[in-house]
């Protein structure tokens, strides 16, 4: 049985990560081998994300009085278990839609991204949206894009005057 203390540091650890937090992923991880549970831990991992397992009450206690992450109450049935995502809050929905299209599990049961609520059915929708490291790509790429096509231009300017100039001396010289 687990003590007192010991569930206010599972409350306090919850948090603690709900601070840092830019999404929060509720899963329901039922039926999930240990085997299913460790690569999905370490997928997580190796992303830089976090992921508890506590019960439903320690959730439940953790976000009152967090707006940021106000989980209904109908979400905390089962068994449950929360990813947290801090720079990159897409790529966990991608880990979990790689996981559950595998094995059909963990399953989503709400997401918060930003503070905009997701439920379950729009695993899918989130799994789609552009990671971060994407988003900063294409920005890159289109204020490079008009850059490109300045030095393109230029450069043909410079190869068309320096043709002109091969022209005119080839000229000369054939003339003389």
């Amino acid at each position: 049985m687990i003590t007192l203390e010991k569930k206010k540091q599972i409350v306090e650890e919850i948090q603690g990560y709900l601070e840092k937090a830019s999404a929060a992923y509720l899963i329901d991880f039922e039926f999930m081998t240990v085997a299913e549970s460790n690569k999905f831990r370490s997928e997580l991992r190796q992303g830089g994300f976090d992921y508890k397992v506590a019960k439903n009450t320690a959730f439940r206690r953790a976000i009152e009085g967090n707006e940021k992450f106000a989980f209904p109450e109908t979400d905390f049935k089962g068994y449950s278990g929360m990813v947290f995502g801090y720079e990159d809050p897409v790529t966990p929905a991608k880990i979990i839609k790689k996981a559950f299209e595998t094995k059909e599990r963990p399953k989503l049961k709400a997401a918060i991204i930003d503070g905009k609520y997701f439920d379950s059915t729009q695993l899918k929708t989130l799994a789609s949206l552009p990671t971060k490291e994407e988003i900063m790509a294409a920005i890159v790429g289109s204020i490079n894009a008009p850059a490109s096509g300045i030095h393109g231009a230029i450069s043909a300017v410079m190869r068309d005057l320096a043709y002109v100039i091969h022209e005119g001396v080839k000229s000369k010289s054939d003339v003389a």
